[in-house]
Order: structure tokens, then sequence, then C-alpha cells
């Protein structure tokens, strides 16, 4: 796990105008072939999550999960790990708003072919629909957040909108709280009530 996070780290200072040397070696060193092309830190939580609930090491299998930092970031990041770069398969998540401009940041990069899984508005509302409102709410209880989600939803701009609506907004009102929901929904999940966005990546890897 140590390497891969490695391995990570210097994918993401290629990215940024670093040198891709340490990245090609890395990679050539853990065997990497795949790399799970992720918007950010809680969608990582949350295939990993659902990976450990499978039984499956994704490292040890030469998978690598990649949150880019923003889904912004796809064309880059597609021709420094794809068939331009280092020749890995991609896969991932994306946002049904979204879709249209990874299909364009896919083709430039030259890998359009790639598979991506789309989530309606995106994972947290995947994962909310399946887990069910008053599911949500328990878990927000258990986790100690229930009088800071009473504080939310008491708020004007929160009363004209839907349960599951509110309940989305408030995983990403605090730093760090949509990365420790990624895990806490997906290890609440019955195993066939999994999103298919998401059953459908780790079905595929």
């Amino acid at each position: 796990m140590a390497d891969m996070e490695l391995f990570r780290d210097a994918v993401t200072a290629w990215a940024a105008g670093g040198p891709g040397g340490p990245a090609r070696e890395l990679a050539a060193r853990l065997d990497i072939r795949t790399a799970v092309l992720l918007e950010g830190l809680s969608d990582a939580a949350a295939v990993d999550a659902l990976a450990a609930g499978r039984g499956r090491n994704l490292a040890a299998e030469g998978i690598c999960v990649l949150p880019m930092g923003g889904a912004m970031n796809i064309g880059r990041f597609a021709r420094l790990l794809g068939p331009p770069g280092l020749g890995l398969r991609l896969t991932g998540l994306c946002d049904e708003g979204e879709r249209g401009y990874y299909a364009r940041g896919l083709e430039r990069a030259g890998v359009a072919r790639q598979e991506f899984f789309v989530c309606a508005a995106d994972l947290e509302d995947e994962l909310i629909r399946a887990l069910g409102v008053t599911r949500v709410e328990e878990l927000v209880r258990a986790e100690g957040d229930l009088r800071p989600l009473r504080t939310f939803l008491s708020q004007p701009a929160q009363r004209d909108r839907a349960p599951q609506q509110r309940l989305r907004r408030f995983l990403g009102t605090k730093k760090g709280r949509k990365i420790h929901y990624g895990r806490v929904l997906v290890e609440a999940l019955h195993p066939e009530r999994v999103p298919a966005p998401l059953d459908g990546l780790l079905t595929g890897l």
C-alpha cells in the first residue's frame, strides 16, 4: 500500500509539471496495469471501501485508485497514464453533468475508448438513494454529526429542497466530511444495493 501511495504521489507531481521518471519506475516495479481515475478523495474512499468489503486488495492486483483533484484534470492524467504515456488501462467514475467533458478530454488524450461509469448526479447522490434518507440519517447520528445536520437543515435555504438533496449538500459542508462518509455509506450498503456505477466499476476491474 505504501508503494502505491508513492506511485500516486509521483503521478500527481508529474501531472503538475514534474518529471515522469519516478512514476515510470514505480509503475514498472509495482507491475501496475490499471488506473482508476476519480474526481476526488471521497470517491477514492468509496471505491477502496467497496473493494475491501469484497475481499480485494486492488494494489496487490496492480490497480491504482487515483483521485485527480478535480474533473478538469481528466485529459492530463489520461495522457500521462494511458497509451500515450504509461500504457495503462484506464477506467473510473464521472458525474452525468461531466460526461461530455470527460469524453472530450479522453478523445484529445487519444484514449477515447476507455470505459468510465456515470453517476446520475455524483457518487454521494447514488449512495444516498441506495441507502435511503432514513438510513443515512441514522448513520449521521451514529457518527456523531446529528447536531451539525440539524443546524444545517434549519437554514432557510434548505427548506425547499428534497431530503435527499439536503443530505447530499450536508456531506459537502465541512472539509473531510465527504471523504469520511464515502467510506461510511459504502460500508453500510447491502451487497445487492450497491449503486450500478460503483458496482460496474469494481466488477470490471
